[in-house]
């Protein structure tokens, strides 16, 4: 599959996923729940929210590289931490299931990145 075709798909899904579970942070009550039952206090909920929305549109924007580094690795600690918390708490597999599949489409992404915008960067400058 051409990578660049790989890199939108994938990074949309993503900021897709991102923007819309940072949205649910502010109008849902289901997510400040769950934050709650995780033992988070609540404006670790707004924090997150800020920062999926904020980070779900560095994904899509053109960013220097260091930005959107930064903003791969924010996504990796924040859904690597959300499926180690919904484990620790005893949640099942099924609330495990949706910060995988993210951190897969992630993972996607950010190698297609490396081998798409990285490379098309170098022909432009070398």
């Amino acid at each position: 599959m051409n990578s660049k075709y790989l890199y939108w798909g994938a990074t949309i899904l993503v900021a897709i996923f991102a923007a819309f579970s940072g949205a649910m942070y502010f109008i849902a009550e289901a997510p400040a729940e769950t934050i709650e039952r995780l033992g988070y206090p609540d404006y670790f909920r707004v924090l997150l929210g800020i920062g999926k929305i904020l980070g779900a549109a560095a994904l899509l924007i053109p960013l220097p590289r260091s930005l959107k580094e930064w903003t791969y690795a924010a996504f990796t600690i924040d859904f690597s931490m959300a499926f180690i918390s919904h484990l620790v708490v005893g949640d099942p597999v099924s609330a495990l299931v949706m910060p995988v599949v993210a951190f897969a489409l992630l993972m996607t992404s950010y190698a297609a990145y490396h081998r798409y915008v990285l490379a098309e960067e170098k022909t432009v400058t070398g």
